[in-house]
């Protein structure tokens, strides 16, 4: 048996068949129905390969056979066997055929012809069985040649399982190793985070650049193999790239699949039936926040050791945690014609719950928008009456009962800060904010460009209202910035009075006509400048037109 597995592979079949027959003189009636049990079992077996896992998918109720043998010629023959079942509980166990110690090996025979092993019955045993879904792994020992059966079986439905046999247990493992404690501990929890840590793999403190930790997270079961939880995946209505290992790649992910790459750290979102399940791969880090939860959720988290060279992987103790509950957001209670300034916290997402009880049939809330875009959200009594984004001075008018109560709640829709006025009154006919044009937008003509001055533009109302205009020299990198950061709320007060150009008054009953223009001189050649109208109503609250950049001609 000193040739190599692969032209072994047939006559091993018949080696094994004639070994049985040999090892029983002549079977009896009581004998042979076992021997032709023997006989037909490794007829219908498989060699089962050193040094490689093997896939094995089995069909329910019907028992699948793998047989090896152990080399001759060694003092001591030893070997691992690991399985791992990827789905339902199944059956297997290990049997071996061997001859006594000091007898002679079955097959062996004389000058004459005679086989020395008819007087010497060969020893059949089991010597291992289990029934489960975890990964096991059965080391054993053999001082002289053997011959050995493996069995599996899978009773509730057809599923598959992955096999590594190895005689060599000197030249390391193709699974990555687990330290000594292999649970998972969890060290905090918030409405929304978990954080997590586990002790290091030895494999990953010798290899870093082939070994990485991945974190699955799911609010069904904790899994304990990385093909089992693959296998749940699957089975969910979804296809799933190989391994997290693998999973690097975009082009495998499927649509109902989310890839997110930041702080070299990979996370993957399977939308399923049961809820998201998230895989995140984070090199060797071994403590790690898992973001974005949902309050008042049990959630599992299985961390798998995967070899990125051979794809395989080992699996910690699974964990679990239950988010706390998302603590009740405070409320600000909405007083009669009192402005209420509401900053969000774009990056939380939080809600922002603002309250106003009726003392009148008939409401009108305002809402100005300062900075960022936000979504409002108002209901009476528990019962949705408005909903929509917000953009620039938006009014709502209800009607209702006594005593009504009113809950206005307030989102950042973008992840920079944003910023509003709110106010709750029951008299529409004398508004804090002026009547506002249908556009705040301000117009420069190019044409009327020179090097000293520009002509700047912007729409009225009908309805006499005070207007001041502002400059300021800005450089051609701070534009963008200064836009975007741009508080539509803010008044002129802040602002130096050399900024100042000019106020006036304006109106026109005629809204084709309520347009007003001003030419701003004294400015520098090549310049850019930044022009701001402000428009005060009769409570002498402000709204700002939208900044506009001017650049003046560089040759006149």
């Amino acid at each position: 048996l000193k040739m190599s597995w692969f032209c072994l592979y047939v006559p091993l079949h018949l080696l094994a068949v004639t070994r049985l027959s040999q090892s029983i003189k002549a079977p009896t009636s009581s004998s042979q129905q076992s021997f032709k049990a023997d006989v037909f079992n490794f007829y219908h077996s498989l060699i089962l390969a050193d040094g490689k896992e093997t896939t094995i998918h089995l069909l329910k109720d019907i028992p699948k056979r793998y047989y090896f043998v152990l080399e001759e010629g060694r003092a001591l023959a030893p070997f691992s066997l690991t399985v791992t079942p990827c789905d339902v509980p199944i059956e297997w166990s290990i049997l071996v055929y061997q001859s006594p110690p000091g007898k002679a090996t079955p097959g062996d025979h004389d000058t004459q012809g005679v086989s020395k092993s008819q007087q010497t019955p060969s020893l059949v045993s089991t010597i291992f069985n289990y029934k489960g879904n975890s990964v096991e792994t059965y080391m054993g020992m053999s001082s002289h040649s053997a011959l050995y059966l493996l069995e599996f079986l899978s009773t509730e439905r057809d599923t598959h399982i992955t096999v590594y046999l190895t005689t060599d247990t000197t030249s390391g493992h193709l699974y990555p190793e687990l330290p000594m404690d292999p649970r998972i501990d969890v060290i905090g929890v918030g409405p929304t985070t978990v954080t997590l840590t586990w002790k290091h793999s030895p494999s990953a403190l010798q290899h870093r650049d082939s070994i990485q930790y991945c974190l699955l997270v799911n609010e069904k079961h904790n899994y304990k193999s990385l093909c089992a939880a693959e296998t749940a995946i699957r089975s969910s209505g979804m296809k799933l790239p190989p391994t997290l290992a693998l999973s690097l790649s975009p082009y495998l992910l499927e649509p109902q699949q989310v890839m997110i790459l930041s702080n070299s750290e990979l996370s993957i979102i399977n939308k399923v039936s049961s809820g998201e399940v998230r895989q995140v791969c984070m090199g060797t880090k071994n403590t790690y926040t898992v973001p974005n939860l949902s309050p008042s959720t049990q959630y599992y988290f299985d961390v798998f050791i995967v070899n990125l060279l051979t794809n395989a992987s080992a699996a910690y103790t699974g964990t679990f945690a239950r988010t706390l509950e998302e603590p009740e957001p405070k409320v600000t209670e909405l007083k009669d014609g009192k402005v209420v300034h509401v900053v969000l916290d774009g990056k939380k997402q939080k809600f922002y719950s603002l309250q106003y009880q009726a003392r009148h049939k008939k409401i009108h809330f305002t809402f100005q928008l300062c900075r960022g875009q936000i979504r409002v959200h108002i209901t009476r009594n528990g019962k949705t009456v408005a909903s929509e984004n917000l953009s620039g001075l938006r009014y709502f008018s209800l009607k209702g009962k006594l005593l009504d109560t009113y809950l206005v709640q307030l989102r950042s829709t973008e992840e920079s800060n944003s910023s509003v006025k709110v106010l709750a009154s029951p008299h529409f006919h004398k508004p804090l904010f002026p009547l506002l044009p249908d556009s705040l937008k301000i117009k420069s003509f190019s044409k009327l460009r020179t090097c000293r001055s520009v002509t700047i533009a912007w729409l009225g109302t009908q309805e006499e209202s005070k207007y001041c205009v502002y400059r300021r020299q800005i450089d051609e990198d701070q534009i963008w910035g200064e836009l975007q950061s741009a508080d539509r709320c803010s008044g002129p007060e802040s602002r130096p009075k050399s900024e100042k150009v000019l106020c006036k008054y304006f109106y026109d009953l005629n809204l084709q006509r309520a347009v007003t223009t001003e030419t701003i001189k004294g400015l520098e050649a090549g310049t850019f400048y930044l022009f701001d109208v402000y428009l005060f109503g009769p409570s002498g609250i402000p709204v700002r037109y939208h900044s506009k950049v001017v650049k003046t001609r560089k040759k006149c």
